[in-house]
């Protein structure tokens, strides 16, 4: 049972920028692809990003392309979400969530019914 910390969230004025993490414990991190995704109020859980076991490959969204970049460090067992040029738009709370390397690897990481483990979440709010 893997468990996954989200932190890094706050209050950012527009055209700010925040890096998120993504603490991993209790698994074996490097079997699982990673993916961001975020919950704005009154909206459903959307995808942002995510991220291959081994870094190598991205995804993002097109509503943050080019403005939001996802990595990982498997020797520190985390994942982040660098974002940049925040919009009010972006603000709501974000998820980190595990996803087994063999689904990731079917395309379906856009999904939030392909992952299998979830952090509780940290808040994002972008005034304008």
């Amino acid at each position: 049972q893997m468990q996954l910390v989200e932190s890094g969230g706050g209050l950012v004025q527009a055209g700010g920028s925040l890096r998120l993490s993504c603490a991993a414990s209790g698994g074996t991190f490097s079997s699982y692809a990673v993916g961001w995704f975020r919950q704005a109020p009154g909206k459903e859980r959307e995808f942002a990003a995510a991220v291959s076991w081994s870094g190598g490959r991205t995804s993002y969204a097109e509503a943050v392309k080019g403005r939001f970049t996802i990595s990982r460090d498997n020797a520190k067992n985390t994942v982040y979400l660098r974002m940049n040029s925040l919009k009010p738009e972006d603000t709501g709370v974000y998820y980190c969530a595990g996803i087994l390397k063999s689904t990731y690897d079917s395309g379906v990481y856009d999904q939030l019914s392909s992952y299998k483990y979830w952090g509780q979440g940290t808040q994002v709010t972008v005034s304008s």
